[in-house]
């Protein structure tokens, strides 16, 4: 008993090294080491922190009334009222269910578009053609949302080139943007027109970081590029894909408000009008403020939900996510 009352005395008379102290040692260092590249965090920090996280102390007004030149925090204390007022809206229900399917649509038809564009991209031989292809596919989104949706109303007018292409074949011109039934076509096309180039870049680096000798090896074994890119390629950039599809499923009730917004017009309000829009017209046309941040707080909490899931759901399937 003797030696074991020893060890004990030993044991505890040990002093352990402050962990915390050689950690704070550490970030200090590297911090002095490259101050600069750290430097260059400052502003986006800044810019997160003041137009991403201090507006969220706004969200409290989905539980007060707001009332303009009042406090910016709301008047009085009213609970879930106007969480009541729009979950028995049926004019919020045909707007998120417009939402739901448009986004559904863009994420179904406009994700897999740069990846297939810049798996054909890859195959290019030419590097001059392929400069040039890449540089005409950018374009459309250095282009502002304004010329954007100028150029969708000129070509889909009544007297815009499809038009007269239709007239031509004998037909009968159709008014595309004043009809419902065409509205979420046209949305989705422009957004894969605008977006397919941009979004293949990340792909195309993806792609030069996988290792040639494996297609050599594929080659050897009687491989042609298709299993090439069945068994080579496409793994290769799984990450990178699951990481954009993890991101795009979170921003999917996020449809783009501005297009939306120069597109429609009371003929299309039936499958144009979205919880953007719908939002735009009652917090800011209509001064109700609080009603406005009640429902843009539960389309953030499903997107939320959304990017949570997905995430979870990719981890366990394929072994990569975003964290």
């Amino acid at each position: 008993m003797k030696p074991a009352v020893q060890v004990q005395k030993t044991a505890q008379n040990i002093v352990l090294p402050d962990l915390n102290v050689k950690t704070r040692t550490k970030i200090l260092t590297v911090l002095k080491k490259d101050w600069q590249l750290y430097s260059l965090l400052v502003l986006p920090v800044i810019y997160l922190l003041v137009f991403k996280y201090l507006p969220m102390l706004g969200n409290i007004i989905a539980f007060r009334r707001f009332i303009p030149g009042g406090s910016i925090f709301g008047e009085e204390w009213v609970g879930i009222q106007y969480i009541q007022m729009f979950i028995n809206d049926p004019t919020f229900w045909h707007v998120f269910r417009n939402t739901l399917t448009i986004s559904s649509l863009t994420l179904l038809f406009c994700f897999p578009a740069p990846i297939i564009f810049a798996l054909l991209l890859n195959e290019l031989t030419s590097k001059k053609f392929k400069k040039f292809v890449q540089t005409v596919s950018y374009l459309p989104h250095f282009l502002s949302m304004v010329i954007i949706a100028g150029m969708v109303l000129q070509i889909t007018a009544g007297n815009g080139p499809i038009n007269a292409l239709i007239t031509s074949l004998g037909g009968e011109p159709i008014y595309f943007i004043q009809e419902a039934s065409w509205f979420r076509g046209i949305y989705v096309t422009s957004e894969m027109w605008q977006g397919m180039g941009w979004g293949a870049i990340l792909y195309l680096a993806a792609l030069t970081n996988i290792d040639e000798s494996l297609y050599e090896a594929a080659k050897i074994d009687g491989a042609n590029r298709w299993k090439q890119t069945i068994h080579i390629t496409i793994p290769g950039i799984l990450p990178t894909i699951v990481t954009l599809l993890v991101l795009n499923i979170g921003s999917l009730m996020a449809v783009g408000f501005e297009k939306v917004l120069l597109l429609y017009n009371p003929l299309n309000y039936e499958t144009a009008d979205v919880i953007s829009t719908y939002l735009y017209r009652i917090g800011l046309e209509s001064s109700n403020f609080s009603y406005a941040t009640a429902i843009g707080l539960f389309e953030a909490l499903i997107g939320l939900t959304l990017v949570l899931s997905a995430n979870a759901i990719s981890r366990k399937l394929t072994d990569s996510s975003l964290w």
